[in-house]
């Protein structure tokens, strides 16, 4: 029996990318890909909804981990690590809004995701044809509206209700492109719950509910443009060469902000911190993580985002919710998790069928 390869550099940049753009990302195996079966090539991983699996990535236990107890306990910690890191990553970011705003983090971020990924994908921008630029530049326009919009509702409603808000882009791109029963009813119990975070109360900050709807609205269209990218371009080239783009859009952005908002030192070192405990951090924990657990187990447990980010926001950011917005948090989190899982189930059923059809059709052609 042949054994499942251990992360190759591909993987690894896929996880850099994922983790290097997006400040709350859930990583690989994220909602909404891991029903779906691995294309060829697979989209360039970059951001949240870029799963390994979706990207068509080796990414799996080593053969020494497998059928280990530690060794799956040790991802599993890993993979709250990961969690709780971009959680209080976002939270520190949150720190410095008061005096250099959303936009001025989002700035800095974009900066040093530019950086990371440049890095790692390496892209030769002047060899990207007219065809390949077109879905780049759309990537690129998401990661910069994506950013701010979830900053901006992190700022006005809170840590916990702009992720939840914002995990409804991967949890439709999900929904909206199944038929199954079971997703029909995801989306039952998630429309309720959604009403529940949105409704109207005295101290309801409207702009801020809808900056993390327009949050989740780039997320989905980041899964849908990141399936045309990975077809035009291989590995984290597309995601990376969008990111660049995006960190040089900033530039005068930034300028403008950081000059009608002149930065101190600890509002710099906390946008610097959230963008290390936001990138680098969860790329490396991420890799570990996905070394000890399959990318699928990974993708359910990473649902969990928006729990841990209520959390924090309560812990770190004292940002209190009643009891119905946690209620209507863990109704979300259930149906990403059960959805995630059921189109886990779907695939691998999918993937056997034709290994024996494939099987059969060998066998026919040696007779």
């Amino acid at each position: 029996m042949s054994t499942p390869p251990a992360p190759t550099p591909t993987a690894a940049s896929a996880l850099g990318a994922s983790a290097a753009i997006h400040p709350c990302a859930p990583g690989p195996g994220a909602l909404g890909d891991a029903r779906l079966p691995a294309p060829a090539p697979g989209p360039a991983a970059g951001a949240p909804g870029a799963s390994a699996v979706e990207a068509g990535l080796a990414i799996a236990p080593s053969p020494r981990d497998n059928h280990t107890g530690d060794r799956r306990l040790g991802g599993v910690l890993l993979m709250v690590a990961s969690g709780l890191s971009s959680q209080v990553g976002a939270s520190v970011a949150a720190q410095a809004f008061p005096v250099i705003g959303p936009v001025g983090v989002v700035a800095v971020r974009q900066w040093m995701a530019a950086v990371v990924l440049f890095a790692i994908g390496r892209p030769r921008l002047h060899k990207l044809t007219a065809r390949q630029w077109r879905p780049v530049l759309g990537l690129a326009l998401v990661f910069a509206v994506m950013n701010v919009s979830l900053y901006t509702a992190i700022d006005r409603v809170g840590l916990g209700l702009a992720v939840t808000l914002e995990f409804l882009g991967p949890l439709a791109v999900a929904l909206l492109g199944s038929r199954r029963l079971i997703d029909l009813i995801c989306a039952l119990a998630a429309a309720p719950a959604v009403l529940v975070l949105t409704r109207p109360q005295a101290t309801t900050d409207y702009l801020g509910v809808a900056a993390g709807l327009l949050a989740a609205a780039c997320w989905a269209s980041y899964i849908l443009l990141n399936r045309t990218v990975g077809r035009e371009l291989p590995g984290a080239t597309g995601a990376a060469a969008a990111a660049t783009v995006s960190g040089i859009a900033y530039i005068p952005v930034g300028i403008v902000v950081l000059h009608h908002h002149p930065p101190s030192t600890a509002a710099i070192a906390y946008a610097l911190t959230a963008g290390v405990l936001s990138s680098a951090v969860p790329f490396l924990l991420d890799l570990l993580a996905l070394r000890r657990v399959p990318a699928q187990f990974f993708g359910v447990f990473m649902s969990i985002n928006p729990v841990l980010a209520a959390l924090v926001g309560y812990v770190v950011l004292r940002q209190h919710l009643a009891v119905p917005d946690w209620v209507a948090i863990g109704v979300i989190v259930a149906a990403n998790c059960v959805a995630v899982e059921a189109g886990r189930r779907a695939t691998s059923r999918t993937g056997s069928s034709r290994g024996v059809r494939g099987s059969s059709r060998r066998a026919g052609q040696t007779r």
